[in-house]
């Protein structure tokens, strides 16, 4: 998909004019390269009123949150944690845990030592491992972590934000998720582009 920047930019200036409580910034996340996504989130930021809410329609992935909440975005949804917990996988800050492969079967630890969730405190990835090879609880058990996970990485982020330290969050995050520095090109543009250069 190709994005226009002219009848975005049109598209802009009639929904300011309607000055509404809040702004939805949609049409993107389907198939449009991340260097026309970035870019097209950021004309939104740049021109919405930034005393007002700026919701990301579709957007979900972990990467996709830390950016373009850097470059002024406020509020998210996607099908994203749910729909991933149905193939198996995990959220978690190094990127996704594939709990239906063999290398988990006797796993006895969390998904992640460090989250709250009953999932987290009450299940070992063997465990869910088993379940997952024939039940639907193991997917509704991965479903309320994924959900947690993400709710947590937002609210890192909106205390990163308020405490004045959200680049360096950001640089921990980057280095954490890519320790071989292997960043997504799109995301060091984009992040380059609000004065953040990831180490």
């Amino acid at each position: 998909a190709v994005v226009s920047t002219q009848s975005t930019g049109e598209c802009l200036e009639k929904m300011i004019e309607r000055n509404c409580p809040g702004y939805a910034i949609g049409g993107l996340s389907g198939g449009e390269e991340k260097a026309d996504f970035w870019k097209t989130v950021t004309l939104c930021t740049d021109h919405l009123p930034p005393n007002k809410p700026r919701y990301l329609m579709g957007v979900g992935y972990q990467v996709e949150l830390v950016v373009c909440s850097a470059l002024g975005c406020d509020m998210y949804d996607c099908v994203f944690p749910t729909r991933t917990a149905r193939f198996g996988s995990a959220l978690v800050r190094t990127g996704q845990l594939q709990l239906k492969n063999t290398q988990y079967v006797a796993d006895t630890q969390p998904i992640d030592k460090d989250c709250t969730c009953m999932t987290c405190t009450e299940y070992t990835r063997a465990y869910l491992h088993c379940l997952l090879q024939e039940d639907t609880t193991g997917v509704i058990l991965l479903t309320i972590h994924n959900i947690a996970f993400q709710l947590r990485l937002m609210k890192d982020i909106r205390e990163a934000i308020r405490e004045d330290r959200f680049p360096d969050f950001i640089k921990e995050y980057f280095t954490l998720m890519f320790p071989k520095k292997n960043y997504p090109e799109w995301a060091v543009d984009a992040l380059a582009s609000v004065n953040v250069t990831l180490p």
